[in-house]
């Protein structure tokens, strides 16, 4: 078992053209690595038959494995199958089973299939489907003088579908097998982070790297070894440090999210919540209601974005006159007042300048956010001046962070 090489190409006019953000590539270029797969290019392609048959043609020549995403639908700019047939000097034929699944999917919507669907039966010499239970477009995997060709629908909820439950555990595994994690931390900048794990940051096997995201700062241990258990074995003395050195800015791991995290404490300590909102105009909720079961824990979002709103909530229209909409005061004044409206045990407000102009005096980017608590009630300034959904995202991010911070006990009351 050697090395084994991977190439991706992402299909559609759509993606060349930034109507669409091509995410498929980087899920698939992360699986890959996984695998033991060495990726050295990906290309994104429109939907031209000729363009489209050289550029998988040439990833065809280099590479063991070519993955591609996207052109599998019904219509005639869907040009994936097609270019593959020419790639291989094989001509599709539809494909009767799969003209019967296909009639069977519309059936059980109480629609008849349209006519061109019927080319997404096609199938060539050295192709088999791949099953596409959530949509009309199955897949084809094609081998050809010792390489792979893997074919996949453009949809991510499809195309991941597709991957992990018929294409990853059919592939060869590489000789060198990728083990990795990802800790997300929040409070503190990524200058910070690189510093205090300076001496691995260099280091080739296992690896260190740290990537700044719009929630904060993610840190990635990673090491490779010809099996997935002792790859991950040679990573475990440096996780362990890096846990420990980055441990009270640490808030998740891998998939967990920032809510997760703190719709699990919020749950275990049988404890609720409330939230109001100025300057992120509901993006906490938002953030909050992206987990499964908030509906346990979150028991009301308000968005009160004027003062007169506010002032609904329950806000003094005295400490208004003397501090303004935006300020520590008022950002406090506002989650006392949530948390009492709806007897919560927990309460998160925010406020702020959005922009693009400033108000009342204040910077665009200066935010402040309040947290209540059993015993405790604690405010942060944020001043993080830049466009006005990043204003929106910090603030809502460090509201949440601080809200973590407090259930896990950082702070004395």
């Amino acid at each position: 078992m050697g090395n084994r090489t991977a190439e991706i190409v992402s299909i559609g006019t759509e993606l060349l053209l930034g109507e669409l953000v091509d995410t498929n590539a980087v899920w698939i270029a992360g699986e890959l690595r996984r695998l033991g797969y060495f990726i050295y290019y990906k290309t994104t392609v429109g939907d031209n038959r000729a363009r489209l048959g050289e550029t998988i043609g040439r990833a065809f020549k280099r590479a063991d494995l070519v993955v591609t995403s996207g052109g599998l639908g019904p219509t005639d700019d869907d040009l994936t199958r097609e270019a593959i047939a020419d790639v291989c000097g094989a001509v599709p034929r539809e494909d009767p089973g799969l003209v019967s699944q296909l009639e069977a999917m519309f059936a059980a919507r109480g629609r008849p299939m349209p006519a061109v669907n019927r080319k997404q039966a096609w199938l060539i010499p050295g192709a088999r489907p791949l099953e596409n239970p959530i949509g009309t477009a199955p897949g084809w995997w094609v081998e050809k003088d010792g390489r792979t060709i893997v074919a996949m629908p453009g949809p991510p909820h499809e195309m991941k579908r597709m991957w992990n439950e018929q294409v990853m555990p059919a592939l060869p595994r590489g000789a060198a097998l990728l083990w990795d994690t990802t800790l997300h931390t929040i409070g503190i900048g990524e200058g910070d982070v690189a510093q205090i794990l300076a001496e691995f940051t260099n280091t080739a096997n296992p690896s260190v790297a740290t990537y700044a995201r719009r929630h904060g700062v993610d840190v990635r241990v990673a090491a490779g070894a010809g099996e997935i258990e002792a790859a991950k074995a040679l990573a475990a003395p440096v996780l362990a440090t890096v846990e420990r050195r980055l441990a009270k800015f640490i808030y998740g791991r891998d998939s967990e999210t920032l809510s997760q995290s703190i719709g699990k404490r919020l749950a275990s300590l049988g404890q609720s919540l409330a939230v109001i909102e100025s300057v992120t105009g509901g993006l906490v909720a938002d953030m909050l209601t992206d987990t499964p079961g908030a509906s346990d824990w979150l028991k009301a979002g308000v968005v009160a974005y004027t003062r007169q709103a506010k002032e609904a909530c329950g806000v003094s229209p005295d400490l208004l006159d003397a501090h303004g909409c935006v300020a520590e005061e008022t950002s406090r004044a506002m989650a006392d007042a949530v948390r009492q409206r709806y007897g919560t045990d927990w309460s998160v407000a925010t406020t702020g300048v959005a922009g693009p102009a400033a108000m009342d005096g204040k910077p665009v980017g200066l935010a402040f956010v309040a947290v209540s608590g059993p015993g405790i009630t604690r405010t942060m300034r944020l001043e993080w001046p830049g466009e006005r959904r990043q204003v929106k995202e910090r603030t809502a991010s460090g509201a949440l962070g601080l809200l973590l911070r407090l259930l896990r006990g950082d702070f004395e009351p």
